[in-house]
């Protein structure tokens, strides 16, 4: 990471951990780690947690820590977004 690198977090219900990763690699990054991938110019971390959504109904919501350069970041971010809402519930 450099010192002009920005962080965003964002979470998305619905798609697996496995699923993000893939759309991650699909948008140019590497898995370096099981919960990491990686691009020249930003990298994210992923978790995953199960939440309820009713009092009987729980998915999955995938928590993603985004760092990288600004100009890379927001249109990542983006691209990601619309690939994860087409999945995810």
């Amino acid at each position: 990471m450099t010192d002009e690198w920005i962080r965003r977090e964002r979470s998305f219900r619905g798609i697996s951990t496995r699923l993000a990763i893939k759309y991650l690699e699909t948008l140019g990054g590497e898995q370096t780690s099981e919960t990491r991938v990686e691009a020249d110019d930003w990298a994210v971390d992923l978790s995953a947690q199960t939440v309820g959504v009713g009092p009987s109904m729980s998915l999955t919501q995938v928590d993603l820590v985004f760092e990288g350069d600004p100009d890379a970041l927001d249109p990542l971010i983006e691209r990601f977004a619309q690939k994860a809402m087409r999945a995810g519930g």
